[in-house]
């Protein structure tokens, strides 16, 4: 079932207690499957809804934009996956064609979760696409929206944000409602368009050398593909991942960049079937060539052959009806803190999103809300059959922690970034000590007042490693 933002849906059955659909379908299902096959097994629930705006309003991811946007190539989606395991316990996984989305409105959506159905926070993971040609999301990328958009345009975000967030919540919802049993199972494939973009500058020699296999740095080209089928065989949803920044386009026509792309092609290719893709750490890398809608396509085009040849050609590892959850918010440090005279100075300064940071903090600061020398960053692991170890990151997250949480693990290891919480760029020790937009230039455009402290990435695995030692 799909629905929009003008559209009510009933969520009548959604509100029913879980353990109301354990109790009365359960039962009724060990009777009439045959052998008992999916009984006690895994059930699974999908759905999704349009969120594209229904007018012109101001995009996300570039500073440059002055105008709202004109028109749409595609549309945007918000998705959602509820599993249940043998035990009833469930998790739900939210995908979004959008840039990403700040902590209030994550904690927003998640409290109204666990109020209507009975689903605690650990339980709930919210990653997005990071399409540059989504609208602008709440108070997400502030400094970019700061005193430059119009008043009316600003009500429209403020509203987007509301119906948004109430649109995630029922489709939620209507995936708990769609519950029904299915076999997971799992695999990897590969996908080569991401390049790493601090290390192979300037953009237009890549096609050189990548034809002369000379394209240098980190990079993580898998493409982990989870495979949800119900008893007739029929696939009912696949999840998919890639490290990669969705930058191809930056025009001002709504579309879900390269990854709408490459879940509207699944979606062609498997009718019935929906696909949800979900960001992993590729803020150091960029889609490369890029800028044109048939690149995009292209790209798209890959990413979807990618995830069809793990579920046509490979021998997937099919996983136990066993789930396990976990979710922590650690005080992230940060440098140290501009002095208000600082910031004050900042606000006469020459670089507009600079100026605009420094607006904000003050404002923040003459409200009663100080400067904290820490930030709350959320990371969740969740455990599927005893052998998927996927870890949820937050922030825009460099490379090098999916290798690193991938080499210290046992098992497959997925690692998504742009998770749950969209509040800055997340370097790695050694990005943050070379530098650069990554390493700490693109603070600013996030509106955190300094860099991170050089124990970020000892913070951050030390927390996915404790994660890693829940049973």
């Amino acid at each position: 079932m799909v629905c929009t933002f003008s559209e009510a849906c009933d969520e009548s059955s959604a509100r029913w207690p879980r353990r109301v659909f354990a109790g009365v379908i359960g039962p009724l299902l060990s009777v009439l499957l045959v052998g008992g096959v999916f009984a006690d097994g895994w059930r699974a629930g999908v759905a999704k809804s349009n969120i594209t705006p229904g007018q012109p309003m101001w995009m996300a991811g570039y500073g440059s934009r002055d105008r709202p946007a004109e028109g749409k190539l595609t549309d945007l989606w918000a998705k959602a996956l509820v599993l249940e395991d043998a035990d009833d316990r469930r998790a739900v996984l939210v995908t979004l064609d959008l840039v990403g989305i700040s902590r209030d409105l994550s904690e927003s959506i998640c409290d109204e979760i666990g109020q209507r159905f009975g689903i605690d926070r650990t339980d709930v993971a919210i990653n997005a696409s990071h399409t540059h040609t989504g609208p602008v999301v709440g108070k997400n990328l502030g400094p970019l929206h700061y005193h430059v958009v119009p008043p009316p345009q600003q009500r429209l975000i403020e509203e987007y944000a509301a119906r948004l967030r109430d649109e995630v919540v029922a489709t939620v919802g209507r995936a708990i409602e769609d519950l029904q049993p299915c076999r997971l199972r799992h695999g990897t494939g590969e996908a080569t368009f991401a390049v790493n973009r601090r290390e192979n500058r300037p953009e237009a020699l890549v096609p050189e050398l990548r034809s002369e296999n000379e394209l240098a740095g980190p990079y993580d080209h898998r493409v982990p593909v989870l495979a949800i089928a119900d008893e007739s065989g029929q696939r009912k949803a696949v999840v998919f991942g890639y490290a990669c920044h969705a930058t191809v386009l930056s025009s001002y026509q709504w579309s879900g960049d390269y990854p709408g792309f490459a879940q509207a092609e699944l979606e062609r290719l498997d009718p019935g079937c929906q696909a949800m893709f979900w960001a992993g750490c590729g803020a150091d890398q960029n889609p490369l060539p890029r800028r044109t809608v048939a690149l995009a396509e292209h790209y798209g085009r890959r990413l979807a052959a990618a995830v069809e040849a793990v579920l046509l050609t490979q021998k997937m590892t099919e996983l136990a009806p066993d789930l396990r959850t976990d979710y922590a918010e650690i005080p992230l440090e940060l440098d140290s803190l501009p002095s208000r005279q600082a910031l004050i100075r900042q606000t006469k300064s020459n670089n507009r999103f600079e100026k605009a940071r420094a607006e904000m903090l003050l404002d923040r600061i003459d409200a009663g809300n100080p400067m904290s020398e820490t930030y709350p960053y959320p990371i969740g692991t969740w455990v599927l059959g005893g052998d998927v170890r996927w870890v949820f990151l937050g922030g825009e997250v460099v490379v090098d922690y999916a290798t690193r949480i991938s080499e210290a693990a046992e098992g497959s290891t997925w690692v998504a970034g742009y998770s749950n919480d969209v509040m800055a760029y997340i370097p790695s020790r050694r990005v943050l000590r070379e530098g650069g937009y990554e390493g700490g230039g693109s603070m600013v455009y996030y509106g955190l007042p300094t860099i991170w402290s050089p124990e970020i990435e000892r913070d951050i695995l030390n927390e996915v490693a404790r994660q890693a030692k829940t049973p």
